[in-house]
């Protein structure tokens, strides 16, 4: 697995103390799901079904958005139309997780008036209540909310507070994001965040996106 180390460019003074100790708690973290699934998920598999609290206490599921051909929508007189379902498994420790999240929000605007469902999967509290080799750093990370407000992103942020879906998507670090279709099939996988152009990762997923909406 390749290290993807991000500087922290606009990230606050005090953040920046926050993170000082990044390399050891990502160095830790690859501890934290300890292998607990046999084999790592890939492009053309079924994506694991789940459901999530938002930060803000609303229960999400992957089957409101998309469904594997043949089965119907969980409430298709609410929600009646597949979409396409993009996860982005993410924890306020993590600095390339945090530079990752001004150029996803643009694909997210990019993309907000198709069928397409933006979700940041936060193991934050997960791993503040249950720190990696007692790493006590990771008490000081910022709240998913509070550092959602302060940088303007929209997208929905579901607290995986058991890491249940953490394990079921095979998460051994962070950032990763998984691109499902319309039939819940994983269509693309991105690990890891180079931050020398955001551009890069914009351009990388809206032309995913793009040819998984056609």
């Amino acid at each position: 697995m390749q290290l993807n180390e991000t500087p922290l460019g606009q990230i606050t003074e005090k953040e920046m103390k926050i993170f000082s100790s990044f390399i050891i708690a990502f160095i830790l973290v690859l501890t934290f799901l300890n292998s607990q699934t046999p084999d790592s998920l890939k492009v053309g598999d079924l994506a694991p079904n789940w459901s999530l609290k938002t930060i803000d206490g609303k229960l999400e599921f992957l089957h409101n958005w998309t469904v594997k051909n043949n089965r119907q929508l969980r409430k298709p007189t609410k929600q009646p139309n597949r979409h396409v379902v993009v996860l982005a498994f993410f924890g306020t420790w993590c600095p390339p997780c945090v530079k990752q999240l001004n150029p996803l929000e643009k694909v997210h605007q990019r993309f907000k008036d198709d069928e397409v469902k933006f979700f940041i999967i936060d193991n934050t509290e997960y791993l503040r209540k249950n720190p990696p080799n007692d790493w006590d750093g990771i008490k000081n990370a910022p709240y998913a909310g509070e550092l959602f407000n302060e940088m303007n992103i929209n997208m929905e942020a579901l607290d995986d507070k058991y890491i249940n879906v953490s394990k079921k998507y095979d998460i051994k670090a962070v950032p990763k994001i998984f691109v499902i279709d319309r039939s819940q099939v994983i269509r693309d996988i991105i690990v890891g965040y180079e931050d020398n152009d955001d551009s890069k990762l914009v351009i990388k997923l809206s032309k995913i996106i793009e040819e998984v909406l056609e």
